[in-house]
């Protein structure tokens, strides 16, 4: 017997999927949204810490909860990293060096393969605590989008779940 794939999932439709299970729960507190990034460079790694809180500030500004970070590319990661000066520089020089020179059979364009990998390697997900619209991070640590195929725009998709 032959599988059918599923239709794709829209984020509107998972969103509503979700309320309709606990109405009353989840419709009054999750809160999704996009935000787009434009990158400059073929690899960069932009600091997007300020644009979250913005977001966080303007709508939990007293609530305690996650905030979830989903980056819709797949040669575009996201992660939390330090930026003391050029240590972005260092992290992009390290990711390539992870990569093999191989030859690469993807049909579309061969040549950025090695950031496909990157980006799953990496991850394309962060789930960060917040406490009073503030994004709980370490002493040094930053969110960064890392971009690997740019220059283009990036979108983000922020889902902000208050504790109960």
């Amino acid at each position: 017997m032959q599988r059918r794939a599923s239709p794709p999932v829209l984020l509107s439709d998972l969103f509503m999927i979700t309320c309709a299970r606990d109405r009353t729960r989840v419709s009054s507190t999750i809160l999704m949204q996009r935000i787009t990034f434009k990158t400059r460079k073929k690899r960069e790694v932009l600091d997007i810490t300020e644009s979250v809180e913005a977001l966080l500030q303007t709508n939990h500004s007293q609530a305690t909860g996650i905030c979830n970070l989903l980056i819709l590319h797949t040669t575009a990661a996201l992660t939390t990293a330090d930026l003391d000066p050029r240590t972005d520089l260092d992290m992009l020089d390290a990711f390539e060096a992870m990569i093999p020179k191989l030859r690469y059979r993807h049909p579309h364009n061969p040549a950025h393969v090695p950031d496909h990998i990157l980006s799953a390697l990496i991850g394309t997900s962060v789930a960060l605590p917040f406490e009073r619209g503030q994004i709980i991070l370490g002493t040094w640590q930053r969110i960064v989008l890392i971009e690997l195929d740019g220059p283009r725009e990036r979108d983000l998709v922020v889902t902000v779940t208050p504790a109960a």
